[in-house]
């Protein structure tokens, strides 16, 4: 994993003001990333931030399947959910797919803000790391591309 990480984002709807209010406060280190965006949380941070974003389809249209062949092809670091844990969205299949694809990946995921908060301010957010993806040897910056999942 490079110093420059790769980071996706996906926001329910009821959770895009928490991304507004979040991504404002983490601005600064934000910054130095590469940012990707399922749906309209795209938008709302290259508003945020200030930057480009490489927007994705909305979640539920096809986003979820984008960003799953992004982490199958080794081009996503981190995965930050904005979401509500009692919404049953999160039983849908596609987001548990999805879900599945990044831990066989070995790549971090947040799944709340206080996850998030200390993934952004680790010691290790500004340099190079090695990680081991299941089935691999250990890397660094790029990826071996990690076995197929389902489709979700």
């Amino acid at each position: 994993m490079n110093s420059i990480k790769r980071i996706a984002f996906v926001a329910d709807d009821n959770e895009k003001t928490g991304l507004i209010e979040w991504s404002y406060f983490n601005k600064d280190l934000l910054k130095g990333h590469k940012i990707t965006a399922t749906g309209n949380a795209g938008n709302i941070l290259e508003g945020t931030l200030n930057m480009p974003v490489q927007k994705l389809l909305s979640g539920p249209t096809g986003g979820y399947q984008q960003l799953a062949a992004l982490i199958e092809e080794g081009k996503i670091d981190i995965i930050i959910f904005f979401w509500n844990a009692v919404d049953e969205q999160l039983e849908k299949s596609s987001v548990r797919a999805l879900r599945r694809i990044a831990l066989a990946a070995n790549i971090i995921i947040a799944c709340n803000r206080t996850t998030a908060d200390f993934i952004l301010t680790s010691a290790l957010m500004n340099k190079d790391h090695l990680i081991a993806v299941p089935g691999n040897s250990i890397q660094t910056g790029q990826h071996e591309k990690p076995k197929k999942m389902a489709a979700l």
